[in-house]
């Protein structure tokens, strides 16, 4: 099996990284072209990336309810 060439790898990061901040920066002004429905839901696709995940929390028995 045959490995990467670590230098390519790394070129290409760097490539697909400047092209990814490229279209960062041209984000807000595509969001204002599109009809409200596609903003939003661009913008709920996009959230995940943005914000963490929230996970339900459930108490066991004997902890207790409040913080202090």
């Amino acid at each position: 099996m045959k490995t990467q060439n670590p230098i390519l790898t790394n070129s290409l990061r760097d490539t697909l990284k400047e092209v990814m901040q490229t279209e960062i920066q041209k984000l807000p002004e595509l969001l204002e072209k599109l009809p409200p429905s596609e903003r939003l839901n661009v913008l709920c696709k996009l959230m995940p990336f943005v914000f963490p995940k929230v996970e339900a929390v459930h108490s066991k028995e004997g902890e207790p309810l409040t913080w202090d």
